[in-house]
């Protein structure tokens, strides 16, 4: 496992508490983290993703996709078997699972399709018109304002 200290990045800038928090999640997860089922991650456009799971055995009621705040819980259960049977080899786990993905700000499930064993989850980025970056116009006062321009036309005529 590794340790890394982030500190230095609480220290260093401002705001991004949350991505440091989330660099820590990762780190201490990553000797826990299940490796069942086996998962694709994606991207499909410009502001759009997608993450593949195989679940080969389990039929689209046996699974459940749900968005919490800002992670993604995909779970899968598989109901008993009514009749006993006698497998020579069993490679197929059709076990229960839960896989979390943890999702950026503004980031939204659009759609999920089953298909061929896979579990397709669509993932779109939505930013809000409010958080885009905009163009600020610089406005001089009025004393400065007649400065400038005489020393821009200046530099013009040199």
């Amino acid at each position: 496992m590794r340790n890394f200290d982030l500190s230095p990045l609480y220290r260093s800038t401002v705001g991004f508490d949350q991505f440091a928090d989330l660099l820590n999640r990762v780190f201490a997860n990553e000797v826990s983290q299940p490796s069942y089922p086996p998962f694709n991650i994606e991207k499909t456009a410009e502001d759009a993703y997608r993450i593949s799971v195989a679940v080969a055995g389990f039929a689209p009621e046996d699974l459940s996709v749900e968005q919490r705040e800002n992670a993604l819980v995909i779970s899968g259960q598989k109901p008993r078997e009514e009749e006993a049977r006698s497998y020579l080899h069993r490679g197929i786990a059709e076990r229960a699972f839960e896989r979390r993905f943890q999702l950026a700000d503004h980031v939204k499930v659009t759609g999920a399709t089953h298909e061929h064993g896979m579990l397709h989850v669509d993932l779109a980025r939505e930013i809000p018109e409010a958080l885009k970056p905009r163009q600020i116009e610089i406005a001089a006062s009025g004393a400065s304002k007649g400065r400038t321009t005489r020393t821009i036309e200046a530099g013009k005529a040199a």
